[in-house]
């Protein structure tokens, strides 16, 4: 629900601090003086505005910042002024609000690895470029002392960039040695320490030849895909650390003195607790005094709030609508049910990081074969020259000739050109082998609430009313902030209504709302309340004196695009499943609408992190599609998951791709894309290995001058380039 963390391909540098400096902020101000909101709705500049103008127009605020990117609002306000306050300004302005503990937040949000990557990118760039000029003399005929001042100056050059820009490559080699394997940083360390090793020797005995100008443009190529690769993935918290920061904060704690305001940290089995209208439960318990609806949509997906009175059931997450409930703990900390959805998001988290890339299966084959084919070579040619400068200079030539620039930009090339692609699409790419593992799926799993449906209810039947029946409701359902009498209100606005002159207007927590008209007693709320039946769909009744009750039934209207893309997934073949915590009566209705074969509802997080896990047992690879708190540990734990923009930030953050859009349409494009992305990949991968069957026989026979390695490098770098630019 809150934002998750997006690569930075659009973010302003401010947009990419804002994080850190909220966190900072935190640590230097009161808690109760320091807000932090989630605003899963906001989209555009206007909505910025919208939110910032409420926020400052309220006494007590001192400032109000929204980090769009983030989708949150940092606020400083006077220290009289909580979340709990500042939560009905925003929804006031038409934005879902919900509080943040700005203290759970991490401070390291900057992306410092993207901007160091940058830096040493160009300054392997600037230094190529006056290398390679320098070469170009030495090529064109530059023979002994002035040949010998070009090679020098050339080190000169060259040994600070690489000590400074190739630490990335060296830093990941060293690692993986000492942990007893190999990567490809391995092969491109040992070329560019033996390049400038095999160089500097050939420079101080006057040599013809000099690999600096090689050594550096091997740098530079594999820093441009590893910064490529970098700008494909989201910068993100652990999904495990957004659920955290939903948790609220503080809570009312009743004694015998009175209501206290405590952390939630030194909450207390069997401590009692006021929750307001509008406040998140922080704790699970059971209710013990008062009466009230509660949303557990963020939890369980269900739409329809649940009536609570003494001997609920409650738990942590869970939003008290209408009226005042006093709830006795009965878990806390870290045995709330939030925690342990928590801990199943960071299980399931794990599981899916097993996945091995194609580029990591390249390196496995790729990074042996180099060396061996290097040591063979160094040792034929000792063996036939006993020249040890002669095999040393053939061993580098044939490290650097195999050098894996194409095979480092085979797969950043592809995806960046398919995200770029996507982007334009609606679909935003978080995680670098996301496209990949979404071209191997096969049976796709959504949510209900949210994800194929709009997520709020839709009034069916208005024209069963008469016009002065409308007014009345009308009048009535804006006297409450119950998601029905929302949804009521919109629909008869939109109709050109007024509301009927109802006087008394007076919301019963956990029934309705009613109020007195032309002397005759109103009401607006639950069958039981006012008097009427039993209907399967959702729905609110309203009843005008002694006349009978009249109901409006309610519907979850489709997401754009909910249709066809069913459709095309079953026409490709993929086997479609819909789980929801919802009411059996409205999955099914909703499965049969859209023509999906399989269901399940009612299904707990656990549930559905449960199905996933059978599914994957069972062979398959899931595609995910959810947008709620109870989605996340399935988001999680899919083969490849997806999230709408208007999902919870742990539900995004979890996810591998977001939907920006409010259209389900591009899915099955993004799923042929990667298909594509997934074939180029291979041509890629092709390439460089066809590239390295021609060019190793050069080198290995001797016949490859620093010239022709630097030339190879690039064209094969060039190659795979172009290719991956076939997708856009």
């Amino acid at each position: 629900m809150t934002a998750a963390m997006r690569p930075q391909l659009s973010a302003c540098p401010a947009c990419s601090a804002a994080p850190a400096a909220e966190a900072l902020a935190a640590a230097h101000l009161p808690d109760d003086s320091h807000v932090v909101l989630s605003l899963p709705t906001i989209h555009c500049a206007n909505c910025i505005r919208d939110v910032e103008t409420a926020l400052t127009a309220t006494p007590g605020v001192r400032s109000a910042r929204v980090n769009l990117t983030m989708k949150r609002v940092a606020i400083e306000a006077d220290a009289g002024l909580t979340a709990e306050d500042l939560i009905p300004v925003v929804t006031g302005a038409g934005f879902e609000a919900y509080e943040l503990d700005a203290g759970a937040l991490s401070a390291t949000q900057t992306d410092l690895a993207g901007r160091d990557l940058l830096m040493r990118l160009a300054v392997a760039g600037f230094a190529m470029m006056n290398v390679m000029l320098l070469s170009v003399s030495v090529w064109s005929g530059a023979e002994g002392p002035t040949r010998d001042m070009f090679h020098w100056v050339s080190a000169a050059i060259t040994l600070p960039t690489i000590a400074f820009s190739g630490q990335i490559f060296f830093r990941n080699a060293w690692s993986a040695l000492r942990a007893g394997r190999l990567n490809m940083d391995v092969p491109i360390s040992l070329a560019i320490l033996l390049a400038v090793g095999t160089s500097l020797w050939e420079t101080s005995l006057s040599g013809e030849h000099a690999y600096f100008d090689a050594a550096i443009t091997l740098t530079f190529f594999l820093l441009t895909g590893r910064y490529l690769d970098h700008r494909t993935r989201s910068i993100a918290r652990s999904a495990a650390e957004e659920l955290a920061a939903l948790e609220v904060p503080r809570a009312w704690r009743l004694t015998d003195a009175g209501e206290e305001q405590v952390s939630v940290a030194d909450l207390r089995i069997g401590d009692l607790l006021r929750v307001r209208p509008g406040g998140r439960m922080p704790v699970d318990g059971e209710v013990t005094d008062g009466q009230s609806e509660l949303d557990r949509s963020l939890l369980t997906g269900e739409t329809v709030p649940v009536y609570a009175a003494p001997g609920t059931a409650v738990s942590a997450g869970e939003v008290n609508l209408t009226g005042p409930l006093v709830v006795r703990a009965s878990a806390v900390g870290r045995e709330t049910s939030l925690q342990r959805m928590a801990d199943l998001v960071a299980v399931a988290e794990s599981g899916r990081a097993n996945y091995t890339p194609l580029a990591d299966k390249a390196a496995k084959l790729y990074a042996p074969g180099v060396h061996i084919l290097s040591a063979l070579a160094f040792v034929g040619w000792y063996l036939f020259t006993l020249d040890f400068r002669v095999a040393l200079n053939i061993a580098a030539a044939v490290l650097i000739i195999t050098c894996p620039c194409a095979l480092g930009l085979a797969v950043p090339a592809v995806t960046t050109a398919a995200s770029g692609r996507l982007f334009r699409k609606g679909l935003l790419i978080k995680d670098a082998t996301a496209l990949e593992r979404l071209a191997e799926v096969d049976t796709v799993v959504f949510d209900k609430t949210g994800t194929l449906t709009a997520g709020a209810p839709e009034v069916m039947n208005t024209d069963d009313f008469t016009r002065a029946d409308l007014e009345i409701a009308l009048a009535l359902a804006e006297g409450s902030s119950h998601p029905l009498s929302l949804a009521l209100t919109t629909a008869l606005r939109a109709k050109g209504l007024a509301p009927a002159p109802v006087t008394e207007i007076a919301e019963v927590p956990g029934h309705g709302t009613q109020g007195l008209w032309q002397g005759r007693r109103v009401r607006l709320g639950r069958a039981a309340w006012v008097g009427g039946g039993r209907v399967d769909l959702t729905a609110t009744w309203l009843a005008v004196g002694d006349g009978p009750a009249q109901v409006f039934t309610f519907t979850d209207s489709l997401r754009d695009g909910a249709e066809e893309t069913m459709t095309a997934l079953i026409e490709a073949g993929k086997r479609v499943v819909l789980i929801s915590g919802d009411s059996t009566a409205a999955v099914e209705a909703l499965a049969q609408r859209l023509g999906i074969p399989h269901w399940i509802a009612e299904a707990l997080p656990q549930d559905k992190a449960a199905r996933i896990k059978a599914l994957t047992d069972e062979g398959a690879r899931v595609l995910m599609v959810g947008d709620g708190l109870n989605d996340t540990a399935a988001l999680a734990g899919a083969h490849v998951s997806i999230s709408p923009a208007t999902a919870l930030d742990a539900a995004r953050v979890a996810s591998d791709i977001v939907l920006l859009g409010n259209s389900l349409a591009p899915l099955p494009e993004a799923m042929r894309l990667s298909q594509k992305a997934t074939r180029r990949i291979r041509e890629n991968f092709a390439i460089a290995t066809w590239y390295n069957v021609i060019a190793v026989p050069l080198a290995i026979a001797g016949l490859c001058s620093p010239l022709i390695a630097a030339l190879a490098m690039s064209a094969s770098s060039i190659t795979v380039s172009l290719n991956a630019l076939r997708l856009r």
